[in-house]
């Protein structure tokens, strides 16, 4: 079972877009300082990726959405901004081709079809890795895995600091969802408390109608700092990655004939990442931490 990134995109919007950017695009400096990088490493630091010959390369358009907030969405005058925007931003300069480099917004369900017409070269918008898309495109190698978390409720009565404190205790989840089928793989002692939707489950854990709330670890990590928390909870313990459940993670998709392209932009992930470049781009968009 896989979840589409895509689908998160409704779970974001459960904060206000304005929030969202508040966040993303106003964060005090002293902010970022204060919290360390603390961003799993995808790539191996000893590993040296090849960077292909791009000197014919006459463009590098990127493909988006405005949706998707904090990975790409408008900001307060308009501009095209985001986690996913930065990101295709400083792999352009990393390769050398900014001056080549385009960054276009179009709507979600539009950029497979744009990226096969040659629209664009690569999509950068949250799309799910499945082997169906594998069959007619590449992708980059994982720059971001998306976790599922547990949130508490403050007063409710754990006592402990790790997930074995939750064993016997009431906690939500949306039924139907893979963070339901992850729960009960993963944590079977967990009294699992099934929710229609992700509202009734965000207000049941804020009201102490259970004591604890496992879910997409994107929303939660804002959802507790919002004013619909109303200071209610906090992250407990985790984060938790599963493939099996939770997906590839964040990649980049390319067409399959562009190998020299891919290749070129995993080495440009990976150095990113390396030189820390990837986590103060984390830093900025997720001030409160996915991990």
């Amino acid at each position: 079972m896989r979840v589409c990134l895509s689908s998160m995109i409704s779970a974001v919007r459960l904060l206000t877009h304005a929030a969202l950017i508040a966040v993303a695009s106003a964060l005090p400096l002293s902010a970022q300082e204060a919290k360390p990088p603390n961003l799993p490493i995808l790539f191996d630091a000893r590993e040296r990726l090849p960077k292909p010959d791009l000197s014919s390369l006459v463009r590098l358009r990127f493909l988006t959405s405005v949706d998707f907030p904090p990975f790409n969405f408008l900001d307060q005058n308009g501009k095209l901004t985001g986690f996913h925007v930065e990101l295709a931003r400083k792999i352009c300069d990393e390769l050398a081709i900014a001056d080549k480099c385009q960054i276009q917004a179009l709507p979600f369900n539009e950029l497979q079809g744009a990226l096969s017409a040659s629209q664009g070269d690569a999509v950068i918008s949250g799309i799910a890795v499945t082997p169906e898309l594998r069959k007619g495109f590449a992708f980059s190698r994982p720059f971001l895995m998306l976790p599922a978390r547990f949130v508490r409720n403050l007063k409710a009565p754990v006592n402990g600091t790790t997930v074995a404190s939750l064993a016997g205790h009431p906690v939500g989840v949306v039924k139907g969802t893979v963070h339901e089928a992850m729960m009960a793989a993963f944590f079977p002692a967990i009294k699992p408390v099934p929710f229609d939707d992700k509202d009734a489950l965000l207000a049941a854990v804020r009201d102490g109608k259970v004591d604890a709330a496992f879910a997409d670890g994107l929303q939660l990590s804002f959802w507790v700092s919002s004013p619909a928390a109303e200071k209610c909870c906090a992250l407990f313990d985790g984060p938790y990655l599963s493939q099996q459940f939770l997906g590839e993670g964040m990649t980049i998709m390319l067409r399959q004939q562009d190998a020299d392209l891919t290749a070129a932009i995993n080495h440009a992930l990976a150095t990113l990442s390396r030189d820390g470049r990837l986590q103060e781009i984390y830093l900025r968009y997720f001030p409160y931490g996915l991990y």
